[in-house]
């Protein structure tokens, strides 16, 4: 971090990855290209939990590289009588993996699931119609880093 002034605490970038519904996800792509993807997410016991379709090129690519990034920017506060906002943004590195197990995989479609449906039942249903179909991954948090910037 360059400007140390800016710079969030673990609490502080705890709290926003708990707070907030959605990230980049970013991988090393086709051709070695960059990729990121826009998904929900759930941070749970210092982990960064994930869904997805079984096939397509994000899966592709965490096949072949497991190290990624992941970056989660709040809504942020518009300044009283000004055009600029201040927000919070957190940026993880660490490694992807697929969850296999399937007690593991439906126990964390659960805790994502209720996360974003509106009620358990609602979250046990969508994952007795699609887990079969579905991707689980969980990122290992290697190295954090939170920011507060001020647009001006």
């Amino acid at each position: 971090m360059r400007r140390i002034k800016q710079q969030l605490s673990d609490n502080e970038c705890i709290q926003i990855l708990q707070d907030e519904s959605r990230g980049i996800l970013s991988v090393l792509g086709e051709n070695e290209y960059p990729y990121g993807i826009p998904l929900n997410y759930l941070y749970h016991d210092n982990k960064i939990i994930f869904h997805s379709a079984l096939e397509g090129h994000m899966y592709d690519s965490i096949k072949k590289h497991e190290k990624v990034s992941f970056c989660v920017i709040n809504n942020g506060e518009k300044v009283e009588n000004q055009w600029w906002y201040i927000f919070k943004s957190v940026i993880l590195f660490g490694k992807i993996k697929e969850i296999t197990d399937e007690n593991e995989r439906k126990n964390k479609l659960r805790i994502l699931g209720n996360k974003y449906f509106p009620s358990e039942d609602y979250t046990e249903d969508e994952i007795t119609k699609a887990f079969e179909r579905t991707l689980v991954l969980e990122m290992s948090i290697e190295h954090m880093t939170g920011k507060i910037v001020t647009e001006k």
